[in-house]
């Protein structure tokens, strides 16, 4: 990220809010995909405070196992099929407008909590501030201690949203979890976005890394969860930031659910934020290994699919010697997707990438009643869950 194209970054968030959005169209463009123009900058104000990692969202249908080999009924060419990006006018527009796409429409309710289940709402506190979160304990109830899931919820949405959406507690339910769901609010980020993208909330035992790991600690204390089998999951910015936990405690996370996120060190302010949400980025490999399932939609055009890729190139740099497999199919809802899973030699599946024809910014699977959602293909929480209960940390 060199001077010139953060001062050209920020110029073009000048003119998208004072509405020149063909001006700043131009800009961008130029700093993204030509030589640096002779531009003046030398009056540019800073970036925006805040950053925007959502978009408009579609839902895919339940699967329960890794799915097998299917003929596609896409042409070949479509299985590769690339994000169809929105214009960058139209994506200024969104930005101009207060940052964030207009929410999905929503349709139905969620099934209803079991007779026994708790949906507590709790806060935990620590010298890095506090952060308020719903907890789901199922009413189906093992005797041993739980596994435990952390969700980060996407921008704007809240956690009760974020459940009803992905219906993981219905997981918790049928798998004996525990679901927490942090609350990321608008004092720290206005849309409610995971600061995912500074370097502060990128490292271990610091900002906001620090509070979600003490939230997890403080869960294991104080009920009866597993700290071997606990894990971590996340939409868009929610979903950056879980690779950010993994990545950062590979010590509490035994393995990382990633939907339309993008790698870890992918960016280290707004304007590299943006530049990796639109173009893709490499991210910076792990050091330590962490079993990561990704998800992402071939046609997101908010966070571009070769992030999805590059989460995936992260993991693996940790993991050499898996066996690769990769099988299409059809969800019951029509989408058709790839899933590429590496294998380790006792058969568990190390990591693995979803890639889901048609579908934009979304959580697949999820339910109608939540934000964000596709109900048209695979369903993301039932093979995360199905995924993560392989692994164990020793």
């Amino acid at each position: 990220m060199t001077p010139f194209f953060t001062r050209g970054m920020a110029k073009a968030t000048e003119l998208t809010r004072s509405g020149k959005l063909q001006e700043a169209t131009a800009l961008i463009q130029s700093l993204l995909h030509r030589p640096a123009p002779d531009t003046d900058l030398s009056a540019t104000r800073p970036a925006l405070a805040g950053s925007v990692i959502d978009g408009q969202f579609t839902r895919l249908e339940p699967n329960a196992t890794l799915p097998k080999a299917a003929p596609p009924k896409a042409k070949p060419d479509q299985t590769n099929q690339r994000a169809s990006t929105t214009p960058l006018a139209a994506t200024l527009r969104k930005i101009a407008a207060g940052g964030m796409p207009v929410r999905g429409p929503r349709s139905g309710q969620a099934d209803p909590a079991p007779e026994g289940s708790q949906f507590l709402s709790l806060t935990h506190s620590a010298a890095q501030g506090s952060r308020r979160y719903r907890l789901y304990i199922p009413a189906n109830r093992p005797a041993a201690p739980m596994p435990l899931i952390v969700m980060l919820h996407g921008c704007t949405q809240t956690p009760e949203d974020f459940a009803t959406g992905t219906g993981m507690n219905a997981m918790a339910e049928e798998f004996g979890c525990m679901i927490a769901y942090p609350a990321q609010p608008s004092g720290a980020n206005a849309q409610k976005c995971w600061n995912w993208y500074r370097p502060e909330d990128q490292v271990r035992d610091r900002g906001e890394p620090d509070l979600v790991a003490g939230l997890t600690r403080a869960i294991w204390r104080d009920l009866n969860a597993d700290p071997a089998r606990t894990y971590v999951a996340g939409l868009s910015a929610g979903g950056a930031a879980a690779v950010v936990m993994a990545a950062a405690y590979p010590d509490i996370f035994s393995a990382v659910g990633v939907h339309s996120g993008l790698p870890v060190g992918s960016a280290q302010d707004i304007p590299s934020a943006f530049a990796a949400m639109r173009s893709g980025s490499r991210g910076q490999p792990h050091r330590t290994a962490v079993p990561t399932i990704v998800f992402h939609g071939l046609a997101d055009s908010t966070v571009h699919p070769d992030n999805g890729a590059a989460i995936l190139s992260q993991a693996l740099h940790a993991m050499p010697g898996l066996r690769a497999t990769t099988l299409q199919g059809i969800a019951e809802g029509g989408r058709h997707y790839r899933t590429t899973a590496h294998l380790h030699a006792d058969g568990r599946s190390l990591a693995e990438h979803w890639q889901i024809e048609g579908a934009g910014h979304a959580w697949a699977g999820g339910h109608s009643a939540g934000s964000y959602t596709d109900p048209k293909g695979p369903d993301a929480s039932r093979q995360m869950v199905r995924f993560f209960l392989q692994h164990k940390t020793a």
